[in-house]
């Protein structure tokens, strides 16, 4: 789940709220997939400028995991 925001709101009540809340549903959902053969489900908050437009969803993703 990748979720892009302004890069000034990163640190905002309510955008670390929302995130600490995705972060846990997909823990929540990674949980039950894994036991159902699904795959496990990861939250991304993504600055806004960090996106391009020849940018892919699955090249975002390489680039936000190698930064963790």
């Amino acid at each position: 789940m990748l979720e892009p925001k302004k890069r000034t709101a990163l640190k905002d009540a309510d955008v670390v709220a929302k995130k600490d809340a995705a972060e846990n549903w997909c823990k929540n959902a990674t949980n039950f997939t894994l036991k159902h053969g699904g795959k496990p489900w990861i939250y991304r908050l993504i600055p806004h400028d960090t996106i391009s437009e020849k940018m892919s969803v699955e090249h975002l993703g390489k680039v936000l995991l190698a930064g963790d």
